[in-house]
């Protein structure tokens, strides 16, 4: 069966006037008017594409890569208010709806959302929803403590930055412990610090293990190393300009970090830049 909403590897069946005929293994059909521009386009080829329906209501193929797939979650704008909804730029020729009824909080056009990306059981067709909450689950925990998580912001609280985590589960990282600019949408990488008895989670965006100082300039810099695989390409020779626009601090005070952090060694020096002790 063709799955809407997700990528499909799929054979050519013909080259028509209106493009290429894919079928499945239960010969269910579907059309990719789209050149074919990588590998061969020879009957029987297997390729790789996404489905979703056309204005018609048809199932067609692309080859353009969406923002968004089926049962996930990321940051799209609106780019039209009609009668039936609200309509998300996520891509593909044909804007994604968010009905009324799917719309938390009355969306406007310009402003953008973190969203869902479900199907109607009942028409079979795609849709969007800002209902985030309810798609996510902390009942039955499938993450330890220490272990790396993909993380999407997607709201900011007193406490700190509500996370949705490997697409399933709730968490917090706390408004204390970050020392970079996050934003609603970002999507990276984070740890689990605990799993409380009520089941709430506790995320940390270090990772876990590395010494925590109190130093804030110092804290910055083991965030970039740990988003940049433990490598960053500075070092007390690097202008003041290359180091205020990678770490948003002066020259002196990334020195004085960087000294404080060998010291304690959390790093070391390469000619290359610092490197992160693990």
């Amino acid at each position: 069966m063709i799955t809407l909403g997700q990528y499909n590897t799929l054979n050519i069946l013909e080259k028509t006037e209106d493009g290429f005929i894919l079928t499945d293994n239960d010969n269910e059909k579907v059309l990719c008017s789209e050149q074919i521009t990588s590998g061969n386009s020879e009957i029987g080829t297997s390729i790789e594409v996404f489905v979703y329906h056309d204005n018609d209501g048809k199932k067609v193929a692309t080859f353009k890569k969406p923002k968004i797939q089926l049962y996930q979650f990321a940051l799209l704008q609106v780019v039209a208010l009609t009668k039936v909804g609200a309509f998300l730029n996520w891509g593909l020729d044909k804007d994604l709806l968010v009905p009324f009824g799917e719309q938390k909080d009355e969306m406007a056009e310009g402003k953008w959302y973190v969203v869902y990306l479900d199907i109607d059981e009942t028409t079979n067709r795609l849709f969007a929803s800002s209902y985030i909450e309810k798609q996510l689950q902390n009942i039955n925990i499938t993450i330890e403590a220490g272990e790396e998580v993909d993380l999407l912001v997607y709201q900011q609280t007193d406490l700190g930055y509500v996370v949705i985590i490997n697409n399933e589960h709730k968490g917090l990282v706390y408004e204390n412990e970050v020392f970079t600019t996050l934003n609603i949408g970002d999507q990276l990488k984070g740890y689990v610090k605990k799993v409380r008895e009520d089941n709430h989670i506790d995320i940390s965006i270090q990772p876990i293990g590395y010494r925590k100082f109190n130093d804030a300039n110092s804290n910055l810099i083991l965030t970039a190393l740990s988003k940049n695989d433990g490598l960053l390409p500075l070092t007390d020779k690097s202008s003041p300009e290359e180091i205020y626009s990678s770490l948003g601090m002066s020259k002196k005070a990334f020195k004085k970090a960087i000294g404080f952090l060998y010291k304690n060694r959390a790093i070391t020096l390469e000619d290359s830049g610092i490197k992160l002790l693990k």
